[in-house]
């Protein structure tokens, strides 16, 4: 056998080699990963969510998980292998050491005319004249007439029993493992082999950088197209009300690029008389109202209707074709709408801040579509500032059922969260009337919300007190506690048809100036990461500040420890503005929940720079703790904040009032109706 027959032959072994180094380590980690994550339940188990089958493991669904890309290639790779192991295991016998001997049939040692005799009796089995079969000739000329050869010629022999070949002492070969057509060119196949490598090396890596290229050019990186930032960034206003931010958010490009079919529009139609109440239109002129709702751009109207349909569940009207898009625009809304809030804040003003207003606003959204609760459910009723919106994403609950508990004097969410397990079953069973599967419901719908509590410091880092231009560091460790148990879940939303995280958004504002001073998502999900942040950023403070190695190590445990209880390091830098008292608040807003949002009250002083660079005078006073004088600046800012929470039910003329007088209103958060600390 030649020598390139031998190196073309190692080629499967060459290409196995290379596809099991990379292959098989990662295959141990992946399901090594897949073993160790934990068992536990993080999803809502009440029976709405059960019956909405979102999470029902059946066939389906697994093969629709295990169905991912990198599962996919996984497996083919494997394929890969495995066929390359057959093949090897069952051509490999084809290469063997040329053993004149073992071909001819004898032992070693035979004699010259047991050579002669056996040759013979191979000629006679093989030899062309005798066999015409062209396996046979090969054969016969490759190993028979060679083996013949090297055993008759002494000086052959003497090599072959010396050295072991018969052409004596061989040095050493090298040889690359390549199949044969590149190893054997001629004129044709050297085209193709050019065409090849030029479509290959050249062709494939241009189509996919210009595939790349054209996509990088459309998309941003969390995949979101720029024309859509685009246009939340030009219709995106500082006194943008949280009923006119579903406006803003129908605009993006993805819902402008779904069709709108001709077979639409009677589906659409029906849709708009069940959705009609909700679309904000003037009762007293409603046929032009109608006539101006109906003239907007085809795909706006769609997208808003198909949002509505989500917001008071009436997703069950849809045609197949319209609950296709439906189900698209859902599963965009979470991304869109968290660039809809970087986009609200993004630093404006001169200082570098952004707007409060709006950016409440599109978190309100979040939570009203997730939960699937209209946006006129948060209109102020009964004493609570959010309305009935947090009632409504309960199991079993409706307006009725809230009017009834009201009657006990139950009016806020919060309220019905205090109450003891006792006094809450007697009132669901006996005054709201559900049964005891449906306030079993109820309870663990309750358990899986979250409880938040924010401990934030303003400090400037070495220094006793904030004085004008200093570079402020904000510390804030949250904390969620949940009655389940939990840290990481997911929430109650059988409405919605994907899985959807928890996200949490700290802003730290001035709402009178509708100024966010900071701002940062946060997330419960992943421990791990929240771990070696807090670790990293603790270790770095304590680095500064001159603290001794087993100061820090205790630190550092201290924080880990915090954060596995379920509490997470919020840090941030802001420059300190103008000398005077700042009245700020730090909201934790959740994008899922209704009702669970926390806002905290601080005061900062900054003191006017001194030439000497002396530093004097208090840092931070915070919740309970402030003066009677601070008290009473927050509650003006409450009544202020009332203003903000009854912006669902203002009419327009009381909107254009305050933009004709140049006043932006004061804003509060949604969490007004949690504790302040």
């Amino acid at each position: 056998m030649g020598a390139s027959e031998e190196n073309s032959a190692l080629f499967p072994i060459f290409v196995l080699t290379i596809m099991a180094l990379p292959l098989v380590p990662y295959t141990i980690v992946k399901i090594l990963n897949t073993f160790s994550k934990k068992a536990m339940t993080i999803h809502c188990q009440c029976s709405v969510c059960s019956r909405s089958g979102k999470y029902r493991k059946s066939i389906f669904k697994r093969i629709s998980n295990f169905s991912t890309c990198s599962n996919l290639t996984l497996v083919l790779l494997w394929v890969v292998m495995v066929v390359l192991i057959y093949y090897i295991k069952h051509t490999s016998h084809e290469f063997k050491v040329f053993e004149p001997f073992s071909i001819l049939g004898l032992e070693h040692g035979a004699s010259d005319s047991d050579i002669k005799k056996a040759y013979r009796r191979l000629s006679i089995q093989y030899h062309p004249d005798k066999n015409p079969d062209p396996e046979a000739h090969d054969y016969f000329v490759e190993y028979i007439s060679k083996a013949y050869q090297a055993l008759t010629d002494p000086v052959s022999r003497e090599n072959f029993e010396k050295y072991g070949h018969p052409d004596g002492r061989q040095g050493l070969q090298m040889g690359i493992a390549l199949p044969p057509f590149l190893l054997n060119i001629d004129g044709a196949s050297g085209g193709i082999l050019l065409l090849g490598i030029v479509g290959v090396c050249i062709l494939l890596p241009l189509v996919l950088a210009v595939i790349y290229l054209s996509r990088s050019a459309k998309y941003t990186g969390n995949y979101v197209m720029h024309q859509t930032l685009s246009a939340y960034y030009y219709f995106m206003k500082p006194s943008l009300a949280p009923s006119k931010v579903l406006g803003v958010f129908i605009k993006a490009a993805e819902f402008m690029e779904i069709p709108v079919r001709r077979s639409d529009g009677e589906p659409l139609q029906k849709l708009f008389m069940l959705v009609r109440s909700e679309l904000n239109l003037d009762l007293k002129n409603i046929r032009q109202e109608q006539a101006k709702f109906w003239k907007q751009h085809p795909a706006l109207v769609k997208a808003e209707l198909l949002i509505q349909a989500q917001l008071t569940r009436e997703s069950k009207a849809l045609t197949p074709a319209l609950l296709r898009d439906f189900r698209r625009m859902l599963e965009l809304s979470p991304r869109l709408l968290e660039e809809l809030v970087k986009m609200a804040l993004l630093p404006r003003t001169a200082q570098g801040h952004g707007w409060l207003r709006p950016a409440i606003g599109v978190v309100e959204l979040s939570q009203n579509i997730i939960q699937a609760v209209p946006l006129s459910a948060r209109k102020v009723a009964g004493g609570s500032s959010e309305g009935v919106a947090p009632f409504l994403q309960l199991p079993h609950f409706s307006e009725a059922i809230v009017k009834k508990i009201a009657r006990k004097k139950v009016r806020t969410f919060q309220e019905l969260r205090d109450m003891t397990l006792e006094d809450r079953v007697e009132l669901l069973t006996q005054v709201a009337g559900l049964s005891s599967t449906e306030t079993k419901d109820v309870e663990m719908v309750l358990e899986m919300m979250p409880s938040l509590t924010v401990d934030i410091t303003c400090e400037t880092e070495g220094e006793e007190g904030i004085q004008e231009g200093d570079v402020v560091t904000m510390h804030v460790w949250i904390t969620l506690k949940r009655g389940s148990g939990l840290v990481a879940a997911l929430p109650h939303a059988p409405y919605y048809p994907f899985f959807k995280e928890e996200s949490f958004w700290l802003l730290l504002a001035d709402p009178v100036s509708n100024d966010v001073w900071i701002s940062q998502k946060v997330s419960f999900m992943d421990e791990v990461v929240a771990i070696t942040a807090a670790s990293k950023a603790i270790q770095e403070l304590k680095e500064v500040s001159g603290a001794s190695l087993k100061e820090t190590n205790a630190s550092v445990r201290e924080a880990v420890e915090s954060v596995k209880s379920g509490s997470r390091l919020v840090m941030g830098k802001f420059q300190a503005p103008a000398e005077g008292n700042y009245n700020l608040t730090a909201f934790c807003l959740c994008d899922s929940w209704i009702g669970c949002d926390k806002k905290t009250n601080l005061k900062i002083k900054i003191l006017k720079r001194s030439r000497a660079g002396t530093r004097t005078g208090a840092l931070t006073e915070e919740g309970a703790g402030m003066e009677e004088g601070i008290e009473e600046e927050e509650q003006e800012e409450e009544d202020e904040y009332d203003d903000y929470e009854s912006e669902y039910s203002e009419d327009e003329e009381d909107e254009k009032d305050s933009k004709r007088n140049g006043v932006v209103p004061a804003v509060g958060a949604a969490a007004e109706s949690s504790d302040n600390e």
